[in-house]
């Protein structure tokens, strides 16, 4: 597996992907971090994969300005309205993606044993080719991709604190991504992922 530490724009096959490593100063991310980790209701879904429940190996929460649900994994959720603090985050991300985003999806990894598994953000509702800009907090955590059909394409990079990956292009449809668990001791991560739903 190939790393793939690079700044700015990123050409992959049948992807486009751009990456801030110093997004946010550290001073922000800090604060921001601190707000989320005590103020957030964060809740543990049970998710269905093949066709067994499980509960889902880490905590969520959706906020949105438009009322639309967002659906995966056999989980349906309402979002909030974005607090102040949130909004403010989503005007910095718009600016430096330059695009527009209705709905933040935000994942708390506790620890190593927190993950996401293969996959992709290929639901109906984001669209045809929907961009996903990703904000990581807190401990590094390592993120993977693989090809669907070229299975010698397999990347890694690690998002660190105050970064911004933004995944583009048709990339959902051809590439799978994950959060691996991880045996190092780590400490908690929150991952902002803003969306177009609608």
């Amino acid at each position: 597996m190939e790393d793939l530490q690079r700044t700015g724009r990123i050409e992959l096959p049948e992807a486009t992907l751009f990456f801030d490593p110093d997004f946010l100063p550290a001073g922000q991310a800090d604060a921001l971090f601190e707000y989320l980790s005590k103020e957030i209701p964060w809740r543990q879904d049970q998710i269905r994969i093949f066709g067994k429940q499980y509960a889902q190996p880490r905590l969520t929460a959706l906020f949105g300005n438009n009322g639309q649900t967002y659906s995966y994994s056999g989980i349906t959720m309402q979002p909030a309205p974005f607090p102040p603090r949130l909004q403010a985050l989503k005007s910095q991300v718009e600016a430096r993606s330059g695009h527009t985003f209705t709905t933040c999806l935000l994942n708390l990894y506790r620890d190593g044993n927190d993950s996401n598994g293969w996959h992709a953000d290929d639901e109906k509702e984001l669209g045809k080719d929907p961009v996903i800009a990703s904000v990581s907090l807190g401990a590094g955590r390592a993120f993977q991709l693989k090809h669907r059909k070229q299975k010698a394409l397999r990347y890694r990079m690690q998002l660190g604190h105050g970064s911004l990956l933004v995944m583009g292009g048709p990339m959902q449809h051809h590439w799978l991504h994950q959060v691996p668990k991880t045996r190092r001791a780590v400490g908690p991560r929150i991952n902002l992922t803003f969306r177009k739903i609608g």
